[in-house]
């Protein structure tokens, strides 16, 4: 029996005025600041896909492609 997928919390540091206006863009459409900060990542992640930036490893079973509620 597999686990089921778990979201994984990253930790960051921002500069007080890119924090600023990304609380203002989350208030904005009136939602949570890491919220908006997780679709902004995996908004990046899929660009650098299609780019061809990177290409990314294959998903193990217990893995998910889950992605963040665009509000």
């Amino acid at each position: 029996m597999t686990e089921p997928s778990v979201s994984k919390r990253v930790f960051l540091t921002l500069p007080d005025v890119v924090y600023q206006h990304l609380e203002d863009w989350a208030n904005s459409q009136g939602r949570p600041v890491a919220n908006l900060g997780a679709f902004i990542v995996e908004k990046a992640v899929e660009q650098a896909k299609a780019e061809g930036t990177f290409t990314p490893r294959e998903l193990t079973a217990g893995e998910t492609d889950n992605k963040v509620e665009n509000k």
